[in-house]
């Protein structure tokens, strides 16, 4: 991992196995449609979000209550001149008992400045894993999605 790698975390009142149930069933917070298994190591699933976004992730790590990591096989944000550029990066969530809580760290491996979605990536990153993934984790209720507000703005700019 690189120092320039997109990262965020929050730390939420659950077990690292609730945290990792809800990480691997991303159907319930992350808004798009997914065709194929999120959950079984070797699984390969295609995630899309209207004309925004289409890719397609292995799921490459699965060990209960500590790590999730999806190796990006193709694609990425189609809004930007490289449609892969997300190909060969790393989308991980490290869990820790922290308290009476849980950390969840989420790093984006090979989301980094110099990409041309860096600035609207990290944005909805944010917004997916500190709004709609938070929620679902603390209210075991899907959040409101923020990524339709995110691709309204940006929509907007161009």
């Amino acid at each position: 991992m690189s120092s320039q790698d997109y990262a965020t975390s929050i730390t939420v009142d659950r077990t690292p196995a609730y945290v990792f149930d809800a990480i691997t069933d991303p159907r319930r917070w992350w808004s798009g449609e997914f065709e194929g298994p999120t959950d079984e190591v070797g699984g390969v699933f295609t995630y899309r979000y209207e004309d925004m976004h289409i890719s397609k992730q292995k799921v490459a790590e699965l060990v209960p209550g500590k790590r999730v990591v999806w190796l990006v096989v193709e694609g990425g944000p189609t809004f930007v001149a490289a449609k892969n550029e997300w190909k060969g990066t790393r989308i991980i969530f490290d869990i820790a008992e922290k308290g009476n809580g849980t950390e969840l760290r989420f790093t984006h491996e090979g989301l980094i400045p110099r990409l041309e979605c860096y600035d609207n990536c990290t944005d909805v990153w944010g917004s997916i894993i500190r709004d709609d993934l938070r929620t679902l984790i603390e209210t075991r209720m899907p959040q409101s999605r923020q990524l339709e507000r995110h691709v309204e703005d940006l929509r907007a700019r161009t």
